[in-house]
């Protein structure tokens, strides 16, 4: 699926390779005249339970547009997507830092410009039926969502060294042309230079931490990042663990949980939501 290639800078989002201070000048200068009143923090009822985990990935490929419709078919009504930028600072759906695991690219994503990304395959790694599926931008994925009427759990994922830079420029693209018509998203990052920049710019935006294993000092790094939400792997995490959090009154999502009975166990324990390759699996015991 495509959709038009606008290159038109009233938009945040550029299909069309443009220089790279063209966007972040723009963004600079758009998010000076930021209306903080575009947005209200979603309440902990808008958030459901499951959402699928980059789209549905354990049936399409992950951060796509294939993935994002899958999810959709199997009635998943938030889905989580990472966005990285292009070397030109286009929002893009991608998780590595590299191109080589699940496209026919090589090295560091960005060191290419949207154009170059745009030719290359992310979906014949997963399914020859695949063959040919792009890497979507930003834009196309809100497309999808709003067609879908489905929410998102929108996760920064910043390139290194390019942290602050990718948390102003997505956060500005998702407070200026986020679908009115859908709830409003939830931004997730493992970065907390990323998400306080992020709330710099889209103040009242939902945000949430990602962590791997819940660290000690998890009450102070929610603080640094400005945020009352954790979201941890699932793996770590201890019932003892999940009481603290969730006796200290803060939200607490687990990933990627692809065992139903593993998420019933998360549930009983209070934890707020799942996030999951096959949320198909999930929706079942929920």
């Amino acid at each position: 699926m495509r959709f038009n290639d606008s290159s038109d800078m009233s938009s945040p989002f550029v299909s069309s390779p443009v220089e790279k201070t063209s966007i972040f000048s723009w963004l600079r200068v758009m998010a000076q005249k930021t209306d903080s009143n575009r947005f209200s923090s979603p309440s902990s009822g808008s958030v459901p339970i499951v959402i699928g985990h980059r789209g549905a990935a354990g049936h399409a490929p992950e951060n796509t547009l294939a993935s994002l419709l899958k999810a959709q078919e199997l009635g998943v009504d938030w889905v989580e997507f990472d966005v990285k930028l292009s070397g030109d600072d286009v929002p893009v759906l991608f998780h590595d830092e590299t191109l080589d695991r699940n496209t026919d690219g090589h090295g560091p994503i960005a060191d290419q410009d949207l154009r170059a990304l745009q030719k290359l395959d992310a979906g014949a790694w997963f399914d020859t039926a695949y063959t040919g599926t792009p890497i979507p931008t930003l834009e196309e994925g809100l497309v999808v969502l709003a067609q879908c009427g489905m929410g998102a759990n929108v996760e920064i994922k910043p390139s290194k060294g390019r942290e602050a830079e990718t948390g102003m420029i997505v956060g500005k693209a998702l407070a200026q042309t986020w679908p009115t018509s859908l709830p409003l998203p939830l931004v997730s990052s493992f970065s907390a230079a990323a998400l306080k920049v992020c709330a710099a710019v889209a103040p009242n935006l939902a945000r949430a931490l990602l962590v791997s294993n819940v660290p000690k000092d998890w009450r102070a790094q929610l603080d640094a990042s400005q945020t009352d939400t954790l979201h941890c792997l699932s793996s770590g995490l201890r019932k003892r663990k999940a009481k603290e959090i969730l006796d200290a009154g803060f939200t607490l999502r687990c990933f990627t949980v692809n065992q139903p009975k593993r998420a019933r166990q998360l549930l009983d324990w209070g934890v707020h939501g799942i996030i999951s390759d096959y949320p198909d699996r999930i929706l079942k015991i929920v």
